[in-house]
């Protein structure tokens, strides 16, 4: 009986345990959904936040992170100090998955993607292990202007040329710089002869000045004209065609046209805005979904306010770093409102951007 005794006790014991197990998991969810102010800055403090970039090292993603990094430490609470690490692949999904995936999810961890991230789930043939839909968005350096771009040796000098002569141009796989020239191709029957392999911006340049390529389109055009200025300066580079609602006032000024100016049908045009709703969002700056809202809502202060900051502002003006910063309910909106575009928009999207 004794041993019956022990047993029922045991038995009864891991019953309790197993009753209030949910309800404790629950308990300890809930206090960490609703720290304090304190509790957040008592978190950071004496920590590291690391800001994993999607890219290679010295294009422009990685140059507009590590601005952000030099500045954004004293914005958050406890002031962590803030490093900066390149995952190129797949055209930032690496680094994507990586945060949504494998990195810690309580804080530390920053994802500073290329644009086409946020799409890749909803346009895109390969599979990836993160939902964009659900990452907090704490806001985009910038609302990038994308671009084409052509060498002044090569047969194209305008759009109009694309659309009856060929381009070589350097690319990487799943990204920006392979998708642009795929959908002004499909949707607009441009002529763009696309290369892949390049890692990045940085050897995509480097393509161009070999003469590897004639030029390259899917380009952040705030970026290029910093880290390649001589190409515009010196008139070696031509910038032919801008892929964006509005364009960038510099280019407008010289009469570079939008490619939505060539749209013929009501559904090119609606192609076309779904696609380039991504330069909306172009330097987006994500933590990962388990993230406790209140350090989440922190970090996007600290974002937002670092944009605004004099010293940072100072810095990429030196630097001829373009910040026309994005808010990030603003990007979380955005992004929930192309999620819910109508299907066969998407549908046809993605037969440009793919060819089926």
């Amino acid at each position: 009986m004794a041993a019956i005794r022990r047993d029922s006790t045991v038995f009864a014991c891991a019953l309790t345990t197993f009753v209030l197990a949910p309800v404790l998991a629950s308990a300890i969810g809930a206090a960490t959904a609703q720290e304090s102010p304190q509790d957040v800055e008592n978190f950071y403090r004496g920590k590291t936040v690391q800001i994993i970039v999607g890219s290679s090292a010295g294009g422009g993603y990685d140059t507009y992170a590590r601005l952000i990094a030099r500045h954004m430490g004293k914005h958050v609470p406890g002031n962590p100090g803030i490093i900066v690490s390149n995952m190129p692949g797949a055209g930032g999904n690496v680094a994507a998955n990586n945060v949504y995936n494998v990195a810690p999810k309580d804080g530390t961890v920053i994802g500073a993607f290329q644009s086409g991230v946020i799409l890749e789930p909803l346009l895109g043939l390969t599979p990836v292990k993160h939902d964009p839909s659900k990452f907090h968005y704490l806001g985009s350096a910038n609302d990038d202007v994308y671009i084409c771009i052509a060498r002044t040796d090569s047969p194209v000098q305008t759009f109009d040329d694309i659309l009856k002569k060929d381009l070589i141009v350097a690319a990487s796989g799943s990204s920006s710089t392979s998708d642009y020239p795929a959908v002004l191709n499909a949707v607009l029957g441009a002529k763009f002869k696309i290369v892949l392999g390049y890692p990045g911006s940085r050897e995509i340049s480097l393509a161009i000045e070999r003469g590897e390529a004639q030029g390259a389109c899917g380009l952040a055009w705030p970026s290029i004209s910093v880290t390649q200025p001589g190409w515009f300066d010196s008139g070696r580079m031509k910038v032919i065609v801008q892929t964006h609602a509005t364009g960038y006032p510099e280019l407008n000024a010289k009469s570079v046209p939008l490619a939505a100016s060539y749209a013929k049908t009501d559904e090119e045009k609606a192609i076309l805005a779904l696609f380039f709703s991504q330069s909306r969002f172009g330097r987006p700056y994500v933590l990962a979904p388990e993230v406790p809202a209140a350090r989440a809502t922190a970090m996007r202060k600290a974002f937002a306010d670092t944009m605004a900051d004099a010293d940072f502002k100072g810095e990429a003006a030196k630097a001829r770093l373009d910040v026309d910063a994005v808010p990030g309910a603003d990007v979380q909106a955005l992004v929930s409102k192309v999620y819910a575009s109508p299907p066969q928009i998407i549908a046809r999207t993605k037969q440009a951007i793919h060819g089926k």
